[in-house]
């Protein structure tokens, strides 16, 4: 309880530190300091560079010359590129800040909703003759949890507290219990009905003489020691011991334990549901090869490409001023070249200068230092300095592409809202004008970009996207569709590139329609879309390019491992169905040998019957299916598709939202019963790492939001091997070891407890006085109880090399009803035999059977400790002697409650018994004849039946 408050309070001030950062409002009077908690809706709020945004804002002015900025969306989406915003452009272009209250304007927004990828509202301003309106979408917007990460920035407040997106799309995470937990508790509730039958039964024999309810609750409370109240605090002690040794392990850094109540789940593990992006693989995009339909460019022939673009640009340089001989490159020999080699050329040209131009990247410059006092002479030469260039773009594939067309001499030296440049390899600069952009959506699987060369005024149409969404666009072809499955077998992430050349006229009546569009508040996605599919037909098809998202590090022999600890594993992702089948081919997640059925895309009942029952004639093989397959098959079949599903030796869901990869999580929990384990890396992994019984997070390149949510956070995929193999498999047989053996401990003593009762024509006598049973569960047995923490039965080397010791626990036998009631004979044993051997011995000095008898329940308790360690460590020999110890010194200073029942027959032990050679060998005998027959019995068993680990120990 203790604990959990504390976390509740951290929480609480780390939730106030939050609420009351101040910001800049902007008023009549000028600016207020406002707490962020105190901001309403229709706030004009500054935002300054490296800020969090307090709440969702549409976008008015920038300090930015261009009229746009930068915002950081880690913690909103799990992404960790830079995102590009644009303000308003009728409050941008007021001369000054103040006229903002000057003009009479009004903001109309949507009611709140969920997708942080979309927005329509719009702008008015009444006093203008005529009215000015603007249409707002997602790139006039700034929502709540990101960062500024350039200039400053004045908004105006839309959402607030809970309607804000980053505060809708937070699910309540539920309160994690370990299985083991409720075994445990199971066990409990068994203990209890054992208490009250075993007072009931002891009143009975007393025959229910004078007030017998009486003698009931004071035998209840003589044996509350059955319930082990101290279970839960040796438990959370230990759960905090394996937490520190997973974080201390050297083999496994950076590895940070979030949830501190479930290390033993790690333990029991038989799915694992992984991403892909990040998580199998890098998230580092290399550019791998460029396809033109009759010739193919590989990693080895850049150079070739290189050659072309520099040949073209240069031809275009010459004729454009013949009369400068001085600048015509050596390489002249180009123009009596074949016609058809030309014709080559001159589409590498074009295909490089579209992948160049069709992007949504933007060259950022990290300023020098030093030159902190000339920025402003540094800004002419500053565009071309290469060494202090990075790219920021929402996808990394299109970075890629960028970073490899200026390995080939193209560059893109600066970008703003309406313009970009480009640097030939000749040191040319070219200007384009952006007239339009038509960003990706996941619906739409494509990007456009409408651009007008500065120095020939051609507007031309670009555009790229997945080869499902362009291959109705481009003209027919005989080559993309075969092209597009040969890179996707090879692991390539694919994207085709189209142009269109558009007249002054065209593009005037296309401009014309689409702001129309775009200003309608009724289905404007619709229309917007419907105006530019207008644009998207018969473009000329120019290139196919592949990108290689590289695997993590050993992804391969850490999948092999779990489907050899009997763990199978499923990938959930967003990505396309062909590059999640090959990425699962490659990381060999489906073995070289394995089958693969392809789920047909499904749409009704019918055929997801058909195709669910092709499914079942095929034994052992694994299977692929996409989101929306999916969810036809869980709406009519879900029983029977979960059913094939889980006798698959791995599944791959491709194009899942995350959403969809939560509800997969539930159902195998629901179906199977079975603990499941989800690791990802992104912000679209939250979900699915909440729900799952044990949720593992990656720091990776999509930020740290899946880290933070999860309960156990690490750096690499592979460390989740070490993670289960070793400290998930001790945690569980440690914890399930210790629980039942302070489960011994409070029997054992009730046990002497009933036998001393019964001698005693069951009357309701305490046979050991307070201090005696505080001592026994603390001090005299503590530390060696609590030290098979450290126990371990195999090597972490040897639990890494057969992780076939791992499929054992997840039968779950190490704590079962079986092993308990092995524990509760065990100690009904040692109690009687304590007890009768005790006052068997005594006869004469009958006040004695409280010495003997105890001293003889500590040695057993500490011989049964050694009895159950399989392997030593120093720290559990010094537990055992201090404990020792500190029974023998407190004899000295406790003598006076070794008499039984003081009042009754007012006895006291003489320090001089304890000494004598009588004490000694009457405690041994009743000692060794409680652990000797249970040596015995381990031994013998160990030679007949030995346990798999021996086999490798030994």
């Amino acid at each position: 309880m203790m604990r959990e408050a504390i976390d509740e309070f951290r929480r609480f001030q780390r939730d106030k530190e939050v609420n009351s950062q101040l910001y800049s409002k902007l008023t009549v009077r000028g600016k207020v300091q406002v707490k962020s908690s105190d901001i309403q809706v229709g706030d004009l709020i500054i935002v300054e560079k490296n800020q969090r945004i307090p709440s969702d804002m549409v976008f008015l002015r920038t300090s930015e010359k261009a009229g746009s900025c930068f915002i950081r969306t880690d913690q909103l989406d799990g992404e960790t590129d830079w995102k590009l915003k644009v303000a308003v452009s009728c409050t941008q272009r007021l001369p000054a800040l103040g006229d903002l209250f000057s003009i009479s304007a009004y903001v109309y927004a949507q009611k709140p909703q969920l997708d942080i990828h979309s927005f329509e509202g719009t702008f008015t301003r009444e006093d203008s003759d005529p009215p000015v309106h603007e249409s707002l979408s997602i790139e006039n917007t700034l929502w709540a949890s990101t960062v500024v990460a350039s200039g400053t920035v004045i908004g105006v407040v839309i959402y607030t507290g809970k309607e804000t997106r980053s505060v809708m799309n937070t699910s309540n995470p539920k309160n994690k219990v370990g299985l083991l937990d409720l075994e445990l508790n199971q066990l409990t509730k068994a203990l209890f009905v054992a208490l009250v039958a075993l007072s009931v039964v002891m009143v009975t024999l007393q025959g229910f003489v004078g007030p017998w309810y009486r003698n009931l609750f004071r035998f209840l409370l003589l044996f509350s020691y059955i319930i082990p109240i101290s279970l839960r605090v040796n438990l959370d002690m230990g759960k905090a011991v394996y937490g520190w040794m997973m974080m201390k392990d050297e083999n496994i850094p950076g590895t940070v334990v979030r949830t501190s109540t479930i290390p033993e789940e790690l333990g029991r593990l038989v799915y694992l549901l992984t991403d892909k992006t990040g998580t199998l693989t890098q998230n580092e995009m290399v550019f791998k090869r460029l396809h033109l339909g009759t010739v193919s460019y590989g990693a080895d022939t850049m150079d070739e490409i290189q050659s072309h673009v520099r040949d073209s640009y240069s031809q275009m340089h010459s004729q454009a001023d013949g009369n400068n001989a001085g600048s015509t490159p050596p390489r002249k020999v180009q123009s009596s070249a074949p016609r058809v080699r030309k014709s080559v050329s001159s589409r590498i040209h074009e295909a490089v200068k579209a992948i160049v131009l069709c992007h949504n990247v933007t060259p950022v410059y990290e300023s020098r230092a030093g030159v902190s006092g000339e920025t402003e002479f540094a800004e002419a030469d500053q565009d071309f300095s290469d060494e202090n260039r990075t790219y920021q773009a929402s996808s990394p594939d299109e970075v890629a592409l960028v970073q490899w067309t200026e390995s080939v001499g193209l560059t893109l030296v600066s970008r703003d809202l309406t313009s970009m440049q480009l640097k030939t390899p000749g040191g040319q600069v070219l200007s384009f004008c952006i007239l339009q952009l038509f960003p990706f959506t996941s619906e739409s699987k494509r990007m456009g970009i409408i651009v007008r060369d500065e120095s020939t005024a051609e507007i031309t149409f670009y555009m790229k996207g997945a080869d499902v969404a362009m291959s109705t666009i481009v003209q027919y072809n005989d080559w993309l569709e075969e092209e597009c499955g040969n890179m996707a077998r090879e692991g390539l992430r694919t994207l085709v590139v189209a142009k269109k050349s558009l007249t002054e006229e065209q593009y005037q009546d296309f401009e014309n329609r689409y702001t129309q569009a775009k200003l309608s508040m009724h289905d404007r996605t619709l229309k917007v879309a419907a105006v530019v599919e207008s644009l998207e037909r018969e473009m000329e098809l120019l290139c196919l390019t592949g990108v290689e998202d590289q695997l993590q590090a050993d992804v391969r022999p850490t999948l092999e491992m779990l489907r050899n600890a009997g763990i199978k594993v499923w990938m959930l992702t967003g990505d396309k169905l062909e590059t999640a089948t090959c990425v699962a081919q490659s990381s060999r997640l489906v073995p070289r040998t394995q089958d693969t059925h392809i789920f047909r895309r499904v749409t009704s009942r019918g055929e997801a019957h058909l195709e669910l029952n092709a499914f079942r004639r095929k034994h052992d093989c694994a299977l692929v299916i996409s989101g929306d397959s999916l969810e036809v098959c869980l709406k009519y079949y879900e029983h029977e598709f979960m059913e094939l599903a889980c006798q698959c030796p791995a599944v791959v869901c491709c194009r899942c939202s995350p959403t969809q990869k939560a509800c997969i999580v539930t159902l195998l929990q629901q179906h199977t019963g079975r603990r499941t384990c989800a690791v990802g890396d992104g912000g679209n992994d939250v979900s699915m790492i909440q729900a799952a019984d044990c949720g593992i997070g990656i720091e990776g390149k999509e930020g740290r939001q899946a880290s933070l949510a999860a309960d156990f956070s690490i750096t690499q995929f592979r460390h989740v091997g070490r993670l289960l193999m070793v400290h998930g498999r001790n945690s569980y047989k440690r914890s399930a070891a210790l629980g039942q053996f302070v489960m011994h401990r409070g029997l054992i003593i009730s046990t002497m407890q009933a036998v001393f009762s019964s001698v005693f024509y069951f009357a309701s006598v305490p046979l050991y006085q307070g201090f005696l049973m505080v001592g026994y569960a603390t001090i005299y047995t503590m530390f060696p109880v609590f030290s098979l923490v450290l126990d371990q039965d195999v090597k972490p080397e040897m639990a890494m090399l057969y992780p076939e010791l791992y499929k054992d626990l997840t039968k779950g036998r190490c704590l079962s009803f079986k092993t308990f009631l092995i524990w509760v004979l065990i100690s009904i044993y040692q109690g009687a035999i304590l007890m009768y051997g005790a006052l068997v011995l005594f006869e004469s000095e009958f006040v004695h059977v409280v010495a003997i008898s105890f001293t003889a329940l500590v040695l057993t308790e500490l011989l049964m400790v050694a009895l159950t360690i399989r392997t030593w460590h120093w720290l559990m020999v010094v537990a055992e002697f201090l404990s020792l110890g500190c029974y023998v010194s407190s004899l000295t200073f406790l003598n006076e409650y070794f008499g039984i029942g003081r009042v009754s027959f007012g006895a006291f032990l003489d320090f001089t018994f304890i000494t004598t050679v009588t004490f000694l060998w009457k405690v041994s005998a009743v000692t060794v004849v409680s652990c000797l027959p249970l040596y015995v019995l381990k031994y013998l068993r160990r030679k007949l039946s030995p346990p798999s680990y021996c086999k490798l120990t030994s």
